[in-house]
């Protein structure tokens, strides 16, 4: 895998620095911490990332991080019309959360939904008040779980890459993106954003992406993070890792840095979907298409021997 330092000390040095936290940061240290969130979760590069740079950062720490992210789902309930060509409608959280929460016992969650939620529609007042409906009881859920929860907002939607194919205001229907999406998911960013202010810690991700975009564009007119305009490629999931690395204090540059940061990557990355197809198997989703999961006996056996080989690497010469 690829990392151009170069890219990574872009990223450090040009996102947003605003900060509003409630309290002292949240830490995952020491705590079982779940991703949930839909499939820009589920492919798991932020996840990877910041796990690999938080073990290069302390080779001692104890660290556990479960993706259950899956794809197409939201938060809010909705679905478009034809999604997935007919075949099924989007997950709704809400069907699996209790089992998730329960089986799972998560201490920390870190929620990123929003993409789907606005089903590619113009915004919407109903669609809206579903996405703030979704967020309020997924918050409510975990707090009564007895865990914390971290949100994020959701990531950039770049029109761009798929200008030809994008329908314009004024429509009925919408089986293809609206061409202002992004204005959506920046309303919806801009909702839980103000969700601060009454304590909740919220990151974000949007604006980072949107404002490293932009940037690469200065000299690079067609760049994107994600030529389907939705799923953000490696370096988009490390944009999306850094405002979670700047609230933990962790250096994403670590893993180019380390001569052992590649491997450990590699590592991780391959614990951790592992471990994501067995939960998300266990906990019962509903999403056709999904690759079944080990049992978890199984999986722990397996996590354990990966874990093993992480140990070695870090603790080799």
């Amino acid at each position: 895998m690829k990392i151009a330092l170069s890219f990574l000390l872009f990223v450090l040095v040009s996102l947003p620095t605003g900060r509003c936290y409630a309290d002292e940061p949240i830490s995952p240290i020491g705590k079982r911490v779940l991703f949930v969130g839909d499939s820009i979760t589920h492919a798991g590069g932020y996840v990877a990332v910041l796990e690999t740079a938080m073990r290069l950062q302390d080779p001692t720490v104890k660290l556990e991080f479960l993706n259950v992210g899956l794809p197409s789902e939201t938060v809010s309930g909705l679905s478009e019309p034809g999604h997935a060509g007919g075949a099924f409608p989007r997950p709704d959280l809400h069907e699996r959360l209790s089992r998730v929460l329960e089986q799972i016992k998560p201490e920390l969650v870190i929620a990123c939904y929003g993409m789907n939620d606005g089903i590619y529609y113009p915004l919407g007042d109903d669609r809206f008040e579903s996405f703030k409906d979704g967020i309020e009881r997924l918050h409510i859920a975990v707090e009564k779980s007895g865990a914390k929860i971290i949100h994020l907002t959701p990531a950039f939607f770049d029109a761009l890459p798929i200008k030809d194919r994008l329908l314009p205001a004024g429509r009925d229907e919408y089986r293809q993106p609206y061409e202002g999406y992004d204005d959506v998911l920046t309303a919806y960013s801009t909702w839980l954003l103000s969700k601060q202010k009454v304590g909740w810690v919220v990151l974000d991700v949007h604006e980072a992406m949107r404002a490293a975009v932009l940037k690469q564009r200065e000299s690079n007119p067609t760049f994107t993070f994600a030529g389907d305009g939705v799923h953000p490629n490696f370096e988009g999931q490390l944009v999306i890792a850094q405002p979670l690395a700047t609230y933990w204090k962790v250096d994403l540059g670590l893993i180019q840095k380390s001569d052992k940061g590649k491997r450990l990557l590699e590592l991780v990355s391959q614990k951790q979907n592992l471990q994501k197809l067995s939960w998300l198997s266990a906990t019962k989703h509903v999403r056709p298409g999904i690759p079944a999961g080990l049992p978890l006996d199984e999986a722990a056996k397996e996590t354990e021997r990966i874990n093993q080989q992480i140990l070695e690497l870090l603790s080799s010469k």
